[in-house]
């Protein structure tokens, strides 16, 4: 979760995993979105790929950062925009979730969750100087569960609780999965218990999970609420 996923980056130093990430992003923005797409504004570009890496796993919205470019003097249109972030997630770049919803126009109007396609980038773009673990393993769960070839969204529930993904299998089954960095602190674990309670109001049928890095010997979880440890999951790759 720290050094990504890229064969050639293993073992390597924080400045030379650095340098090679960010020469696969490079060659990734030159050669597949603006050669291939013939973009005439390469910096906003380039501009939208670092809010976006820049903020693993947290919510990006077009209208927003379309302000932003008018309020710096920047003339893009937002369709422009949209173009972009598409074409990003054409390239293999980075992954958007929309609400889950069966509302078109609700998830128009709500904010997409970008995930970049490897757990190393986001040290290279996040400034905060955080190690973003938390981030990381929401990553990781969201690649085992696209893997897995589900339809991946995000729940808000009318309460305003959050669940990081709604997950519709291929089976048809559902699982609401809710990503804990570490479940010591007794209010960290009642919050995320209680978000997957009031989602599943919305889907009676889904399986809850709750997918933890930390977890303490002993969890006292009510009926329906089921506790994963990260890295036995991530590794089976299914519950």
């Amino acid at each position: 979760m720290q050094h990504g996923g890229f064969a050639e980056a293993q073992g390597l130093d924080t400045r030379s995993r650095s340098e090679l990430l960010r020469s696969y992003v490079d060659g990734v923005l030159l050669r597949d979105v603006m050669e291939r797409h013939n973009l005439s504004q390469p910096q906003v570009l380039r501009w939208l790929v670092q809010q976006l890496l820049g903020n693993a796993a947290g919510a990006f919205s077009i209208n927003k950062f379309h302000a932003d470019l008018r309020s710096r003097g920047v003339p893009v249109a937002k369709d422009t925009l949209h173009q972009m972030l598409a074409h990003l997630e054409d390239a293999f770049l980075l992954h958007s979730v929309a609400l889950a919803t069966d509302s078109i126009r609700r998830q128009q109007v709500n904010p997409r969750k970008v995930y970049p396609v490897d757990t190393g980038l986001i040290a290279l773009f996040d400034r905060s100087g955080k190690p973003n673990t938390g981030h990381a393993l929401e990553v990781a769960v969201l690649h085992t569960l696209l893997r897995s070839g589900a339809q991946v969204g995000y729940v808000l529930t009318p309460a305003g609780c959050e669940v990081d993904f709604h997950a519709a299998l291929p089976s048809g089954e559902q699982w609401l999965v809710q990503v804990c960095l570490d479940l010591g602190d007794s209010a960290t674990l009642q919050r995320e218990v209680h978000a997957l309670q009031d989602a599943r109001q919305q889907w009676p049928q889904a399986r809850c999970l709750l997918v933890a890095q930390q977890v303490p010997p002993t969890v006292a979880l009510p009926p329906g609420i089921e506790l994963h440890r990260a890295s036995h999951w991530l590794l089976e790759g299914r519950p």
